[in-house]
């Protein structure tokens, strides 16, 4: 028997893009998400480059085309256990996690209103926190709170007490779900470099030493700061900024690849930086600028209006002075040939892609290159779309998730006419 139904591991663009295309050719399609929303990194953008416009229009666009679609049907805070069989015939065990909130949940937030206990917001990447009980972000899909159980105070049922719909399960356990599917595509994303392990950079030492990721959550008006961008450390408004390229990027103790976003993101970000401080001191530090194809338009437009000064030279070394909290950069500029200094409120990394595959492997025949992105050799009737592939903005991640989708079609098709 061959299964027409399609399985989507991941729930961010590409993923999104996947589902939404195969099931409105008339595939049945389940999606796995880990998180408790769907959206992924696009969600946790300011905006998009080179046009400059949010992106949950673009989401809100796949929600709305998953909401009308009696197809699609998804699965969040789950994980893919197991896969066994053959193209045309997957068996699949997932674990679904614990939300500990139904499908009663209205998120009219009285639960969060009355919890005590706080925890990191991993949505800010740890910028500000949340309340145990909690809202992934404003524009969640699906619209429903979720309770860390690990940063929950024991035997408290307040949040549950408050809550007049009955929407709080306390006693939520994990549960397990058996699929059977046609064919697979693994779009489980990417996440940034670890900076940590860059320790001549100070990140996690310094608190005005942030990634790049973390800088489009300061610049965005639903993030820790409401939009606006400051110093973590004090909250004070800052007069200077750098932007270090390439950092853990084409480096063979790190990511060996170059990860093709990080510079045109960095162009964006001193865009918004220009916008709020217009005497603002910037710089970026960078191995070569690679705005490639129609984004070189974008990268002469921001050296005109933004009036960066551009470093030829990797930065070597951040050095923080203890008595202001100001970043020394040590760095040589090549093409002045002579080793620099220069003082920053605050720097911000450009830290790579890093495939989720780089950690979670996928659970079936499946090779992979130097940095953990999804080689040739996948199992028959199983493919990759996205970032788990190799690195590319949303557009192309998009395109590339199309291609997924049209290749279990036909995967699926072929095996039924064998």
């Amino acid at each position: 028997m061959v299964n027409k139904s399609i399985l989507v591991v991941g729930g961010g663009i590409s993923g999104l893009t996947a589902a939404v295309e195969a099931a409105e050719v008339g595939f049945e399609v389940f999606i796995v998400e880990k998180n408790p929303y769907l959206g992924g990194k696009v969600a946790q953008i300011n905006q998009y480059f080179p046009k400059l416009c949010p992106p949950n229009c673009g989401l809100e666009i796949n929600f709305k085309r998953i909401r009308g679609n009696p197809g699609v049907k998804f699965f969040t805070l789950a994980e893919v256990q197991s896969i066994s069989g053959q193209e045309g015939n997957f068996d699949v065990t997932l674990k679904l996690n614990p939300r500990y909130v139904n499908e009663n949940c209205t998120a009219c937030g009285k639960c969060a209103e009355i919890c005590s206990a706080e925890r990191a917001n991993d949505f800010n990447y740890g910028l500000d926190k949340t309340k145990a009980i909690y809202l992934p972000h404003e524009f969640a899909f699906p619209m429903k709170y979720v309770i860390d159980a690990g940063a929950c105070q024991q035997g408290c049922k307040k949040c549950a007490e408050a809550c007049q719909y009955g929407a709080i399960e306390l006693d939520m356990k994990p549960k397990t779900v058996k699929l059977n599917v046609g064919a697979i595509i693994w779009a489980t994303g990417w996440k940034p470099y670890d900076a940590e392990k860059l320790s001549y950079y100070g990140f996690g030492r310094f608190p005005n030493v942030i990634t790049n990721v973390m800088m489009e959550r300061l610049a965005a008006v639903n993030g820790p700061t409401g939009g606006k961008i400051v110093r973590p450390s004090d909250g004070k408004a800052i007069s200077s900024i750098a932007f270090v390229q390439c950092a853990g990027s084409r480096d063979e103790n790190h990511l060996h690849c170059c990860s093709t976003v990080c510079c045109m993101a960095s162009l964006k970000q001193a865009t918004y930086v220009r916008e709020q401080y217009p005497e603002a001191k910037i710089y970026m530090y960078y191995i070569d600028i690679r705005t490639r194809g129609r984004h070189e338009d974008f990268y002469v437009k921001v050296q005109e209006e933004a009036g960066i000064t551009f470093v030829k030279g990797k930065a070597g070394e951040i050095v923080e002075d203890a008595a202001t909290g100001e970043l020394v950069i040590v760095a040589e500029d090549q093409l002045n040939q002579q080793l620099t200094e220069e003082r920053f409120d605050m720097v911000v990394l450009a830290t790579g892609m890093q495939p989720a595959t780089a950690a979670e492997k996928i659970p079936a025949q499946a090779s992979y290159d130097v940095d953990g992105f999804v080689a040739e050799g996948l199992q028959a009737g199983i493919s990759a779309a996205g970032c788990v592939r190799k690195p590319l903005d949303v557009a192309a991640a998009v395109q590339d998730a199309t291609a997924a989708a049209l290749k279990a079609i036909q995967s699926v098709r072929g095996q039924s006419n064998v």
